[in-house]
């Protein structure tokens, strides 16, 4: 049963930095893909970033120069570093783990955790 938790998410400023990490425990393969989705109140949930097991990145355009999605396969954990972080950032951000992450629907989705940038 593979879990994934998520940690880092919280209350900022507009202009200010936060850092996301989730940490994968069960049976995992380096080679598969992790990365992050988010869901605004009342939109669509999004791909924001993901890394894939050989370490090749995908951004939203909304987030690309401001977020870095990095991963320690070692320790089946993955970030998501944000900078200049803007209020249409706010969102639940929730970890996802899977063959397809982009492009497709990922197998494996954290809880989520709730990221607010206020004015």
């Amino acid at each position: 049963q593979v879990q994934l938790e998520e940690s880092g998410g919280g209350l900022v400023q507009a202009g200010e930095s936060l850092r996301l990490s989730c940490a994968a425990s069960g049976s995992i393969f380096s080679r598969l893909s992790m990365g992050w989705y988010r869901q605004a109140p009342g939109k669509e949930r999004e791909l924001v970033a993901a890394v894939t097991g050989s370490g090749s990145t995908n951004y939203a355009d909304s987030v690309k120069g401001r977020f870095t999605i990095s991963r320690d396969s070692a320790k089946n954990t993955v970030y998501l570093q944000m900078n200049s972080l803007k209020p249409e950032d706010t969102a639940v951000y929730y970890c996802v783990l899977g063959k397809t992450v982009v492009g497709g629907t990922p197998r494996y989705w954290g809880q989520g955790t709730q990221v607010t940038v206020s004015t």
